[in-house]
C-alpha cells in the first residue's frame, strides 16, 4: 500500500499528467492510468495548444511544471535510451535545470556551517549574488586571501528532504507502472527509478564531485586539449565545493569563438579525440558533456582548448566492457559485421544461443545504408544507437554505463558538428582509437601489468595445481548426459578434444608466465631476456589455447 503521506503529492503528479494529456500518448500509458481516469475532470484545463504537441514535448512541459527535482529526474531519464522511447528521450534532454536562486545570506550561512569557520576567514571576498542557480545547488564567486579567484558551489537548504520526498513520489509512480504498464518487463520502471535515485544521491555529495574533477584534471594535466579547474580541498566538504574560477564561452557560441579567431575545425577534431581518450585511455569520462558544461578558452588562439565544468555525472566502464566496446568500434570502422556479431556474444551482452549469421545480417542491414553517404555525413553516435536498438531484439543486456556512454557520444558529436559541420568524425576517431589500443595492449604494457599483478598471482600460485587437477578429475568422471545421436556424440568428442588441447596450452602459458614473473618481478636486474621470452611464450600459449566459440 502507498503511504498516506504520499497521496496528496501523487495525486498532484497524476493531475499534471492528465492535464498534459499524457494518458493519451499510447505505449501502454492508457492502461496504466485507466483506473484513475475518473480524476481527469478535476485535473484542470489543459494548456493552450496541447492537442498539437507531440508526446515528448508534453512530457517535458509536465516535468517542468512538477518542479526542479522532476526536471533533474527527466534529465537523468533522457540518458536511458535503452528504457524509454527515443522521441521522449530527445525531448527530456532539452530540459533546463534553472530555478530562482535562494538568498545569498543563506548561502553564506551554509558555507560557514560546512567549513566551520567564518566566510571572512576562508575568503577575502564572497559575492552573495549567485552566478548560476540550479535545482541541487547554486554557485557564488569568491576570492581567496592570496588573490586567486574561485567559485563556491553550495547545496540548496533542505534539498535532501525535498529529494527524498519527490523520489518517493517517483518510486510510487514506478510501482504503478510496474503493475499496470503492458510493457513493464521491457521498460523496467523500477530500474529507471533506481537509476534516478542513484544519480540524485551522487549529485548531493559535492565532495564526490570534487574528487571526480580532481581525477579528470590529473588525467589531462599534461597537454593542450582540455583544462579542468583545480579543486581547493581545504574549502570543500559534502555540502560545499570550491573550485578555481575559469573563463571561457560555451562550445556552441560560434560567434564568440569566431570573434576570438579560433580555428573551429581544429577545435572540433580535438573534441572528438578527447572523447576517445577519456573512454579508452583513462576509462573515466565526463558523462554530461553538453555545451553548457563544455567551454572554449578564447584566450588561447594558436592552441585552442576546451574547459570542462560540472562533474556531478561521470562515467567509467568495467575493464572487460571497455575492451569489447573498443573492439566493436574498430570492427564498425572497418565494416566487419561478422566481427561485430561475434563480439556481442563473446562479451556476454547476448546469450550464446543467438545465431551469429542472423545477428550479422541484422547488423549489416542497419549499417549498409549509412555507408552509402560520405563519411563526413555519418554519425557514429546515431549508428551505435540503432545498433543497440536492433541488438535488443536478440535479448541484448547492457549495463547503465554503456547507455551513459552512448548519450555522451551523442553530445560530443553534437558539439563537434556545431563547431565544424563538415567534420569527418570517422577519419578523426579511427586512428586515435587504434593508437590507444596499440599502446594499451602492447607487449611493454602487458609485461608492466604482469609485474604489477605478480604479488597476487604468487599468493594464489600454490593453489593452481590442485585446482587444475580437480577440474580435470571432474571432467574425467563422465558426468555429462549420454546422447544417443551419433552426430551429437561425435561433436561432443571433438569438443572434448579441443577443450583438453586448450587447457594444455593455457596451463603451459600459466606456468611460463609464473616463471617469467618470478624472474622479472622479484629479480628484475637478473630477469633480462629469458624472462621476456618466457612471458611472450606464455602469452602466445594463452592465445593459441584460448577457447573459441564455434560458428
Amino acid at each position: 500500500m502507498m503511504p498516506v503521506r504520499l497521496a496528496p503529492g501523487l495525486l498532484r503528479v497524476i493531475a499534471v499528467l492528465f492535464r498534459y494529456r499524457l494518458d493519451d500518448v499510447g505505449g501502454g500509458s492508457d492502461r496504466m492510468l485507466a483506473p484513475l481516469r475518473w480524476l481527469r475532470p478535476f485535473a484542470g484545463k489543459p494548456p493552450a495548444g496541447i492537442e498539437g504537441m507531440d508526446r515528448g514535448t508534453r512530457m517535458r512541459l509536465a516535468m517542468t511544471e512538477l518542479g526542479p527535482i522532476f526536471v533533474k529526474a527527466g534529465q537523468v531519464l533522457s540518458t536511458r535510451r535503452d528504457l524509454i522511447p527515443p522521441d521522449i528521450a530527445d525531448a527530456l534532454s532539452l530540459l533546463q535545470d534553472q530555478v530562482p536562486p535562494f538568498p545569498g545570506h543563506e548561502a553564506r550561512a551554509i558555507v560557514e556551517r560546512e567549513l566551520r569557520m567564518p566566510v571572512t576567514q576562508a575568503f577575502s571576498s564572497f559575492d552573495e549574488t549567485a552566478l548560476a542557480s540550479a535545482s541541487i545547488a547554486q554557485v557564488h564567486a569568491a576570492t581567496l586571501h592570496d588573490g586567486r579567484a574561485v567559485v563556491v558551489k553550495v547545496l540548496r537548504p533542505g534539498i535532501e528532504k525535498r529529494i527524498a520526498r519527490d523520489v518517493s513520489l517517483i518510486r510510487a509512480l514506478g510501482e504503478l507502472a510496474q503493475r499496470w504498464h503492458p510493457n513493464a518487463d521491457k521498460i523496467r520502471p523500477l530500474d529507471v527509478v533506481a537509476e534516478v535515485e542513484k544519480m540524485l544521491a551522487n549529485e548531493l555529495d559535492l565532495q564526490r564531485e570534487g574528487a571526480s574533477a580532481s581525477l579528470l584534471r590529473r588525467n589531462f594535466i599534461i597537454g593542450d586539449d582540455l583544462y579542468v579547474p583545480e579543486v581547493h580541498w581545504e574549502f570543500t566538504t559534502q555540502g560545499v565545493l570550491t573550485l578555481e574560477r575559469v573563463y571561457g564561452v560555451s562550445a556552441d557560441d560560434i560567434a564568440a569563438i569566431d570573434a576570438a579567431g579560433i580555428d573551429r575545425k581544429r577545435l572540433a577534431e580535438k573534441g572528438v579525440r578527447l572523447f576517445y581518450e577519456q573512454v579508452f585511455r583513462d576509462n573515466f569520462f565526463h558523462a554530461d558533456a553538453h555545451p553548457g558544461n563544455i567551454w572554449v578558452d578564447t584566450s588561447r588562439v594558436s592552441e585552442p582548448r576546451f574547459i570542462a565544468l560540472d562533474f556531478g555525472i561521470m562515467g567509467s566502464l568495467p575493464e572487460a566492457d571497455q575492451y569489447w566496446l573498443a573492439e566493436n568500434f574498430i570492427a564498425l570502422f572497418e565494416r566487419d559485421y561478422a566481427r561485430i556479431a561475434s563480439l556481442h556474444v563473446e562479451a556476454g551482452w547476448m546469450p550464446s544461443t543467438v545465431r551469429l549469421d542472423e545477428l550479422e545480417a541484422a547488423v549489416r542491414t542497419v549499417c549498409e545504408p549509412y555507408f552509402t553517404r560520405p563519411l563526413s555525413q555519418i554519425s557514429i553516435a546515431e549508428l551505435v544507437v540503432k545498433l543497440f536498438q536492433t541488438a535488443r531484439q536478440y535479448e541484448l543486456t547492457l549495463q547503465p554505463q554503456l547507455i551513459l556512454l552512448q548519450k555522451t557520444l551523442l553530445n560530443i558529436e553534437g558539439v563537434g558538428r556545431t563547431l565544424d559541420p563538415d567534420i569527418d568524425i570517422w577519419a578523426v576517431a579511427h586512428p586515435v582509437l587504434k593508437r590507444i589500443l596499440r599502446e594499451r595492449y602492447s607487449l611493454r604494457n602487458t609485461l608492466k601489468q604482469l609485474r604489477r599483478r605478480a604479488p597476487q598471482w604468487l599468493h594464489t600460485a600454490p593453489e593452481l595445481p590442485e585446482l587444475v587437477h580437480a577440474f580435470l578429475r571432474e571432467g574425467g568422471r563422465g558426468t555429462h548426459r549420454v546422447v544417443a545421436d551419433p552426430a551429437e556424440l561425435a561433436l561432443r568428442a571433438d569438443e572434448t578434444q579441443r577443450t583438453r588441447r586448450s587447457m594444455a596450452f593455457c596451463l603451459l602459458g600459466g606456468v611460463l608466465l609464473v616463471c617469467a614473473t618470478l624472474a622479472f618481478g622479484l629479480k628484475p636486474q637478473n630477469g633480462g631476456w629469458p624472462a621476456a621470452v618466457a612471458a611472450v611464450a606464455g602469452v602466445l600459449a594463452f592465445v593459441v589455447g584460448w577457447p573459441r566459440r564455434r560458428r
